[in-house]
């Protein structure tokens, strides 16, 4: 008999998600909102390469691999996130291989997480340095540590010098989130704004995906 708390392994030919580990959790809260959790099969591409864009691309073939996916329903679980078009490619790709393909909108995360208030927020102040919920939870590793300013913080002038605000964007009501976002801010001298935006796209992206499997 199957433990209570047992799941069923993803159907071989259900939604194949692979996603950037930085949408780990945001990804498990839609899955779960949609009641989809034991339906997809999810890939994660590690978030340290937020700061190597130049990787990202081959990191996304990997994850997915050589398996058959003639049918199946992919969502390529990035925006462009500094690759040139390179998404976009993989996503011909996998078409090119009979899987019918999305892709998350938009340039980068911050892009869709806001939707279409980023571009309100960017042009209200350009030298805006963006956190998610994930990056201000791990603003050492992936920021601070990531570009070397742990041993080279004279550096951080040379990043950020042309920068005015940090502004968290978050998916979550966690304090604990806007406290460490805030702290990012005073460390790095900027002025801190918090502006609230859910993970609305986000859902609205993977839902389309799921409701065409399901249909």
């Amino acid at each position: 008999m199957r433990g209570a708390s047992a799941r069923r392994a993803p159907a071989a030919d259900g939604p194949l998600i692979v996603a950037c580990a930085a949408l780990t959790s945001d990804l498990r809260a839609v899955l779960s909102q949609l009641g989809q959790t034991d339906a997809a099969e999810v890939r994660y591409v590690s978030a340290s390469l937020h700061n190597r864009p130049d990787l990202i691309v081959d990191a996304v073939i990997e994850r997915i691999g050589e398996r058959p996916i003639e049918g199946r329903e992919v969502v390529v679980g990035f925006a462009d996130c500094g690759t040139g078009g390179g998404i976009d490619a993989v996503v011909e790709l996998l078409r090119g291989r009979g899987a019918t393909v999305t892709r998350l909108p938009g340039a980068h995360c911050y892009e869709f997480f806001a939707g279409d208030r980023f571009a309100e927020l960017h042009d209200r102040a350009p030298g805006t340095f963006y956190l998610t919920d994930f990056l201000a939870k791990h603003f050492d590793a992936l920021v601070w540590a990531g570009l070397g300013l742990d041993r080279h913080p004279e550096l951080a002038m040379t990043y950020f010098g042309n920068y005015t605000h940090v502004v968290l964007l978050s998916q979550t009501d966690d304090p604990d989130v806007v406290l460490g976002a805030r702290a990012a801010a005073e460390r790095l001298g900027l002025q801190f704004d918090h502006v609230h935006v859910g993970r609305g796209p986000l859902v609205d992206a993977v839902s389309v995906t799921m409701r065409a499997q399901v249909a």
